[in-house]
């Protein structure tokens, strides 16, 4: 799943961003990553930049998919919190069947994002609204969270940072404050100021523009 998580942020995938990422050792990824290329799951190319084929995409995909949609489930339906319903879903997540994903989906109503503002696969991107970091706001400017970067939900300390600020999808919030000597910044949202370092801004996403917005 990771190679398909960096490839969805738009990022080159190597042996070396998923050995740090994983924390594990080089040679335990590249065994793996080559196992993976023998089992018509992945490709290298002469760069050594590993691709998902498309067996692997296929695969990831699904995988994806039920894992957003039982956040979705654990957090809508079960009143689960959000760091929590990340890390169940990663338990849950291979033990939903065809059919049980397509009933979940139909009780929620089709979600086409998790909680936190990721699309599901399969999802156009043109009905997507663009986006850029919070951390890029100035002072006094008003936006709206689109949602939080995956990589950010394997945090829990962050996540629960989030979610009892209110920095969740949809929120409305006014910069208030953007303090480059001590890289951090602060935002008004219902009615009291929420200072972020600009790591945790980073992985938060702000409404740009809205889908198919004329130019």
């Amino acid at each position: 799943m990771e190679i398909y998580d960096q490839a969805r942020e738009g990022r080159v995938v190597i042996a070396a961003r998923l050995t740090e990422k994983m924390n594990v050792k080089a040679p335990t990824v590249w065994n793996t990553v080559h196992r993976m290329q023998r089992d018509g799951l992945v490709e290298i190319n002469a760069a050594k930049e590993i691709t998902l084929a498309p067996a692997g995409q296929a695969a990831a995909e699904s995988i994806k998919r039920r894992h957003l949609l039982t956040e979705r489930l654990l957090v809508d339906i079960l009143g689960l919190g959000w760091a929590d319903a990340h890390e169940e879903a990663h338990l849950i997540e291979h033990t939903i069947t065809p059919r049980v994903e397509a009933r979940i989906m139909a009780v929620l109503g089709n979600p086409t994002t998790c909680p936190h503002g990721n699309p599901f696969p399969g999802i156009d991107p043109a009905s997507r609204p663009k986006t850029r970091p919070l951390a890029t706001a100035r002072s006094g400017e008003e936006w709206t969270i689109d949602g939080i970067n995956e990589d950010a939900e394997e945090d829990h300390d962050l996540m629960s940072f989030y979610e009892k600020n209110g920095l969740k999808p949809g929120a409305r919030l006014k910069v208030t404050d953007v303090a480059s000597y001590n890289s951090t910044i602060t935002v008004r949202l219902d009615g009291r100021d929420v200072t972020l370092g600009m790591p945790a801004a980073q992985s938060l996403r702000i409404v740009v523009e809205a889908p198919d917005a004329e130019p």
